[in-house]
């Protein structure tokens, strides 16, 4: 009988001390889930994947959602999964490589550059974020990579805080391949790295599916991209089907998202072009205000483009006379932001209907997860107060 154990994987150099469970993991010879150093925290993963209990022969790894709808849920993955990733994911950047990691490593993007670094033969590097990203320190530890092939991964606002910085800009056009998920990368912030000649990867892909599956828009060697039930204009509920998909959820046997062995129906909406995919938002956040619909990142994808705003979330509030009313929460750049230009931007390239009835400046976005935003936190906030 194999038996689930939790798995401490400290975010920094310790976790380098966690090496030999996690080749038990690529092997099979044990079953672990992964979890963050606070203790609160991995109570509560402890109890939702009933750790310390028997659990199906072949798998080996349980990692956790990202809990955007409530308790994480924990993807079952065995080592058939976690190889068909790791060579997927060489083949399409070009071979096998050492990685840094910079993300926590109980998330399944961390998680997958220690693993893909061991596949390899390699000793992953780690970046030390005990006191949060430091772009001079991921200079230093870029230049330390010591390998025929160099990769790294990253969430959008660290990538940010490295084009702010020429030292770490530099150390980063000099690897093979920069992997940027967890969210999506606006257009903008797209545009500047690859100015700045930095070989970004934008991926898509989540816990169910090791971590990317589509780089680039672009499916994985073995992955299918199916959408499900298409509107006239092509955009559907995306649907992934290929090697590396979970074999459902820990204690969930009958989950719809997995109602075909070997596919994860997601929440995502997307079309695709040309063979490109390019999501447009997730099913579960639109807004509905006035007997319309509203995507948030749609609405996100335009604002963004104001050179005052740093990051922005778009969420619906309860409004008496609209059901929902569209409400912007950005972060200055520099300076103030006009919420006048941010409306009439966003009625010139969508609709008047799309366009924020209040922009609300924050200093810092609520994240959940590697870099996710945490819409529900917002909705709580500001929603309660009555804005």
């Amino acid at each position: 009988m194999t038996t689930l154990r939790p798995l401490p994987l400290p975010s920094g150099p310790a976790v380098l001390e966690r090496l030999d469970s996690l080749r038990a993991i690529l092997d099979g010879s044990a079953a672990y889930a992964p979890v963050p150093d606070d203790p609160r925290q991995a109570g509560v993963l402890h109890d939702a994947f009933a750790v310390d209990t028997a659990i199906d022969a072949d798998v080996s790894l349980i990692i956790a959602t990202s809990g955007s709808t409530g308790t994480p849920k924990g993807s079952q993955h065995t080592p058939d999964t976690l190889a068909a990733s790791a060579r997927a994911t060489a083949k399409h950047l070009g071979g096998e490589g050492n990685w840094l990691l910079a993300l926590p490593p109980h998330h399944i993007a961390g998680l997958q550059v220690l693993l893909r670094s061991l596949a390899a033969g390699f000793t992953p590097a780690v970046l030390d974020l005990s006191a949060g990203f430091d772009p001079d320190a991921f200079a230093d530890a870029l230049e330390r990579l010591d390998s025929p092939r160099r990769y790294t991964s990253l969430v959008p606002t660290q990538l940010v805080k490295v084009l702010d910085s020429p030292r770490a800009t530099a150390a980063l056009t000099r690897i093979d391949a920069l992997l940027v998920g967890g969210a999506a990368t606006p257009e903008p912030l797209l545009r500047r790295a690859i100015d700045a000649g930095i070989p970004i990867v934008r991926t898509y892909g989540s816990s169910e599916t090791a971590g990317g599956c589509v780089y680039d828009g672009i499916p994985l060697d073995g992955v299918t991209i199916t959408l499900a039930d298409p509107t006239p204009d092509g955009v559907g509920r995306v649907e992934l089907s290929g090697p590396m998909i979970a074999h459902g959820y820990r204690l969930l046997p009958d989950h719809p998202a997995f109602a075909r062995p070997g596919t994860f129906r997601t929440d995502d909406l997307g079309r695709v072009d040309d063979g490109v995919l390019h999501i447009i938002g997730r099913a579960d956040e639109a807004i509905t205000t006035g007997g319309l619909t509203i995507v948030p990142q749609v609405v996100e994808a335009v604002i963004a483009d104001d050179p005052a705003v740093t990051e922005c979330a778009v969420i619906g509030l309860p409004d008496d006379r609209l059901g929902e009313k569209v409400v912007a929460v950005v972060v200055a750049a520099a300076g103030s932001v006009d919420a006048q230009r941010i409306r009439g931007l966003v009625a010139d390239r969508l609709d008047r209907y799309a366009a924020p009835r209040e922009v609300i400046v924050v200093d810092a976005l609520p994240l959940r997860g590697p870099g996710k935003i945490d819409r529900r936190a917002l909705r709580d906030r500001f929603g309660s107060s009555n804005r």
